[in-house]
C-alpha cells in the first residue's frame, strides 16, 4: 500500500493489518469490475472495518457507480460491530471529511410511537395489523380531506385543551425522551375514524413529485450513524411517523445495515428495500457461511391449518352478505346495514376479475385442503403410532413427505387436487383471490387485522408454481398443545402445516447477488471456498454472467505461541459408537476424559456438542468439576443472554451448549473471556429426516456428492465457529481441541479436509492420551 491510498482516511484505525491492506483494495479493484470478493477471515482480523472501509471509498469515488454500502448480517452481535466501525470511522476521519451517513434497518415494532409508549390501542403483539389498518385509513381520509388537516387537527385538540384549561389541560404523547405534539391515544376525524396523525404528516410533507427523501423533517447531514431511538426522537417530535422517514432516507443513506431479509425475504423487498437492491449498491453479506441455510428458509414456505381455517372463515365473510341478500330478494328482515354491506362488497368485486362463483369455489378447494390435510395427519399417526390417542401427550414433532425424498417427482398432495378438479390454475388463483378479498374485508369491517388470505393465497400459489425436483413438499407436525380441542384429536397435540422447502437456494442467492453492483462476502468459515462458491450461485455469476469472483482466506496472524490447538483421534461421536446417554461405552469414557482435561485449563472454558441432549450428557460429566458448570438449553434470546453473562462474571466457568444454539457464534469472547474451547463430534444434523434426505438429493444431482456439500460441509463450519471464539487478538491466549478421529486422520468419513489449508496445519492430530501431555507443555 502506498502511503497515499485513497481509502486511507477512511480506515478508522492507526494502522492497517496486512490482510486488511491486501483485502481492502481486492475488495476495490473487484467491485470496479462488478465482481465479488468471498473472503475467509480468523477472528480479530478486522474484516469488518475491511469492507466498510472498501465500500465507503467506492461510494465516495466521484467515477464509481456506487451510491450505497447494503451490510447484512445474521447475528446481532455482528450488526452492532459494524455499528461500532462506523462510529469509530466518523471519529477518525479528517476534518475535510463529511461523517459517513448511516442507519440501522429495523421494524416497525421498533420505532411505531405508540407501541414504544404503549398506548393507541398497540400491545407489541398487534403493531403490524393496527399500524397498517392506521394507515389505509389515514390514506382513505385524504381522498376527503387533506392529510396536513388531518395532522393539524390532531394537534390542535391538544392547543385547544391546553388553552382552556380543562381537565388540567393538554397531555402529549412522550418517547424517546421527546415530546410529540399529538395526543397520547389516536385521534379520530369527526368522532368516527381513527387514523394516524404520525402518518398524516408524512404524507403531508411528501413534494408533489413523489420523492419520499423530501418528506424527512429534519436535517441527517452530519449526523453519522442514525440508531432506531434517534429516528423516533428526531421523526415523531416534529409529528412525522418513524418507520415512514425511515423508508425515505434507505436511498439517500451512505451505508445501511440490516439483516438477510432485508435483501432476501419475497415481502421485506417487495415492501420495503427493494429501491436498493440495484447495481448502485455495494452489498457486504456478514457470517456469509449462513446465507445458504438462511435463504432456504426465506425462499420457503407454507402454510398452517389454522391459517386454513381463518382463510375459510374471511371467505365466508365475503361470500355470505351476498348469499343472504340473494336469498332474501325484498324480504325487509334484512335492514338497511346488511344490504349496504352486500353493496360494497359487490362494487369492490365488480372492479376485479375475481367473481363470487370463483370466491365459492376458492372456499371449496380450501375446505378439502384441510379435509386432505386432516385425513393424512390421522392416518399416518394411526400407522406410526397406533394407540395415540391414549397417550396423546407422548407424541413428539414429525415430518409426513408426500413424496419419495430421493426420488424428484410431483408430490402426493397436488395430485390429489388435480384428481379432485383442482388443476394449476386454482392454486395460481388462489393468490389473486387473497388479495381481492382482503382489500374487501379491509373496506367493510372495522378492526386492525391482519389478513390471513393474502399470505394463505400466496403460499397456494407458490405450491403450484414451484417445481418438483428443486422443491420439497411434506406435512410438518408440531407439538404444541390446544385445550380448546378433544382429548383424542391430534389438533390438541399439534399444529399441522403444509411445508415447501426449497432444496437447492444457490439460484435465489445468486439472482439476487446479480441485481447488486458488486460486494465482499465474509466469515471467518467459508473453507472450502469453492464449494461455497459452488452452492450460493457464486461460480454460476463468473462463468455465465462474466462476474469476477476472486477469493482470499487471511489466517490467524497472531503469535503462534499464544495458542494451543489439538485434533483428538478420540472415536467418531457417532450414536453407534456412543449409544443413550446413560450407557457406558469406551467413547462416551474418552470423551468424558478429554472433557475433564479442557474444564482444567484455567480460566473460562466453552463445550460445544451436537445437541442440546449430548450438551446435557456433558454437563452431567462435569458436575463434581471444581469451576462452576453452566448448561444452555433451547430457550429464548433473555434467558441465552443472561447465561451469558454469568458466564463472564466472577470465577472462572465451564459453559456447556449445543453447536446449533447462538452460543458458538456471533458472540465476542474477548480479553479474558475465554481461555479453551472443546468441540466434541462432527455436529451432522439428524440425516433421517426427509427434508435432509431431499436437500442432499438435490445436492448430489447439483454438486456431485450431497453428503459431504449439503451436510459435512454445515456441520464443519459450526465446529470452526466455536473453536474461533478462543483467539479473538494478539495478546489472547488459548487452547482449541477438535475432538473426534473425523478431524484427526484421513478415512472415508474424514472431514480434515474441510478445515482449510491453515486449520490443517495447526490442528495437529494427537491421540487421547497424548492430550495431558500437549496441554502441560503448552501451560509450561
Amino acid at each position: 500500500m502506498s502511503s497515499d491510498a485513497a481509502w486511507r482516511p477512511i480506515f478508522g484505525h492507526p494502522e492497517p493489518y496486512d490482510e486488511q491492506i491486501d483485502g481492502i483494495e481486492t475488495a476495490i479493484e473487484t467491485a470496479e469490475r462488478s465482481g465479488f470478493l468471498a473472503l475467509e477471515g480468523a477472528c480479530g482480523t478486522g474484516k469488518t472495518m475491511l469492507a466498510l472501509t472498501a465500500g465507503i471509498h467506492l461510494v465516495r469515488d466521484p467515477e464509481s457507480q456506487f451510491e450505497r454500502v447494503l451490510v447484512l448480517t445474521s447475528v446481532k452481535q455482528q450488526l452492532r460491530q459494524f455499528e461500532s466501525d462506523i462510529r469509530t470511522i466518523n471519529a477518525n476521519l479528517p476534518e475535510e471529511f463529511q461523517p459517513v451517513s448511516a442507519m440501522t434497518l429495523v421494524g416497525k415494532a421498533d420505532v411505531c410511537p405508540y407501541n414504544l409508549a404503549g398506548t393507541g390501542g398497540i400491545d407489541g403483539t398487534n403493531v403490524y395489523e393496527r399500524c397498517e389498518g392506521l394507515r389505509d385509513r389515514t390514506r382513505g381520509l385524504t381522498e376527503e380531506t387533506t392529510a396536513d388537516a388531518l395532522a393539524a387537527s390532531a394537534r390542535s385538540q391538544q392547543v385547544g385543551l391546553a388553552d382552556s384549561g380543562a381537565d388540567g389541560g393538554a397531555t402529549y404523547l412522550e418517547v424517546a425522551g421527546e415530546t410529540t405534539p399529538y395526543p397520547p391515544e389516536t385521534p379520530e376525524d369527526g368522532g368516527e375514524t381513527e387514523y394516524c396523525p404520525f402518518y398524516a404528516q408524512f404524507l403531508a410533507d411528501l413534494p408533489d413529485d413523489g420523492d419520499p427523501s423530501e418528506a424527512v423533517p429534519f436535517d441527517p447531514t452530519g449526523m453519522g450513524l442514525l440508531e432506531s431511538e434517534d429516528l423516533v426522537r428526531l421523526a415523531a417530535s416534529r409529528g412525522s411517523c418513524p418507520h415512514s422517514v425511515m423508508g425515505a432516507l434507505v436511498e439517500r443513506t451512505e451505508i445501511l445495515v440490516g439483516n438477510y431479509y432485508h435483501a432476501f425475504d419475497p415481502v421485506t423487498t417487495e415492501t420495503f428495500t427493494g429501491a436498493v437492491l440495484d447495481e448502485s449498491t455495494f452489498v457486504v453479506c456478514d457470517e456469509a457461511h449462513m446465507l445458504e441455510p438462511r435463504v432456504r428458509d426465506l425462499v420457503g414456505d407454507g402454510v398452517s391449518d389454522a391459517a386454513l381455517r381463518d382463510t375459510e372463515g374471511e371467505l365466508s365473510r365475503v361470500i355470505e352478505p351476498l348469499v343472504a341478500i340473494e336469498e332474501a330478494g325484498s324480504d325487509a328482515r334484512h335492514g338497511a346495514s346488511a344490504r349496504a354491506t352486500a353493496e360494497t362488497i359487490r362494487t369492490e368485486l365488480s372492479e376485479t376479475d375475481v367473481t363470487l362463483d370463483e370466491l365459492r369455489r376458492t372456499r371449496q378447494f380450501v375446505r378439502d385442503l384441510r379435509s386432505e390435510l386432516d385425513r393424512r395427519v390421522t392416518a399416518h399417526l394411526d400407522e406410526e403410532h397406533p394407540g395415540w390417542r391414549r397417550n396423546i401427550d407422548a407424541l413428539e414433532d414429525e415430518e409426513i413427505p408426500l413424496r419419495e425424498p430421493e426420488t424428484p417427482a410431483i408430490d402426493e398432495l397436488t395430485r390429489w387436487a388435480e384428481r379432485q378438479g383442482y388443476d394449476a390454475g386454482t392454486w395460481a388463483r388462489a393468490e389473486s383471490v387473497g388479495a381481492v378479498v382482503a382489500r374487501v374485508l379491509d373496506t367493510v369491517e372495522d378492526e386492525d387485522s391482519r389478513r390471513t388470505i393474502q399470505g394463505v393465497g400466496r403460499s397456494l400459489a407458490a405450491w403450484g408454481r414451484a417445481d418438483h425436483e428443486h422443491f420439497f413438499r411434506e406435512i410438518e407436525l408440531e407439538r404444541t398443545f390446544d385445550g380448546t380441542y378433544p382429548e383424542d384429536d391430534w389438533q390438541r397435540a399439534y399444529n399441522a402445516r403444509l411445508s415447501l422447502h426449497n432444496c437447492l437456494p444457490a439460484d435465489a442467492i445468486g439472482e439476487r447477488l446479480a441485481a447488486f453492483g458488486g460486494g465482499v462476502l465474509m466469515s471467518a468459515t467459508l473453507e472450502p471456498i469453492e464449494m461455497f462458491a459452488e452452492v450460493t450461485g457464486l461460480e454460476h455469476l463468473e462463468s455465465e454472467r462474466g462476474r469476477p469472483i476472486v477469493t482470499r482466506t487471511y489466517g490467524l496472524e497472531f503469535p503462534e505461541e499464544n495458542r494451543a490447538s489439538f485434533a483428538v483421534a478420540t472415536p467418531k461421536f457417532t450414536y453407534a459408537n456412543r449409544g443413550d446417554p446413560d450407557e457406558e461405552r469406551p467413547t462416551r469414557r474418552a470423551y468424558a476424559h478429554a472433557l475433564r482435561e479442557i474444564a482444567d485449563v484455567p480460566g473460562n472454558v466453552l463445550v460445544g456438542m451436537p445437541s442440546y441432549g449430548e450438551a446435557e450428557w456433558a454437563a452431567s460429566v462435569l458436575e463434581d468439576h471444581e469451576k462452576t458448570v453452566l448448561l444452555d438449553e433451547a430457550s429464548d434470546d433473555v434467558a441465552t443472554e443472561r447465561l451469558k453473562q454469568r458466564f463472564f462474571d466472577g470465577a472462572p466457568k465451564v459453559l456447556v451448549t449445543s453447536l446449533r444454539g447462538t452460543l458458538t457464534e456471533g458472540v465476542d469472547y474477548r480479553g479474558d473471556r475465554l481461555s479453551a474451547a472443546i468441540v466434541c463430534g462432527v455436529p451432522i444434523i439428524n440425516t433421517a429426516s426427509p427434508r435432509t434426505r431431499a436437500v442432499r438429493t438435490a445436492y448430489e444431482r447439483a454438486f456431485g456428492d450431497g453428503f459431504r456439500s449439503a451436510l459435512a460441509v454445515p456441520a464443519v463450519r459450526k465446529a470452526r465457529q466455536a473453536i474461533g471464539r478462543v483467539i479473538r487478538g494478539p495478546d489472547e491466549c488459548g487452547v482449541r481441541v477438535l475432538c473426534d478421529e473425523r478431524y484427526a486422520r484421513d478415512s472415508w468419513d474424514s472431514v480434515r479436509d474441510l478445515l482449510g489449508d491453515v486449520e490443517r496445519e495447526e490442528f495437529q492430530p494427537v491421540s487421547p492420551d497424548m492430550l495431558e501431555l500437549g496441554l502441560e507443555r503448552f501451560r509450561s
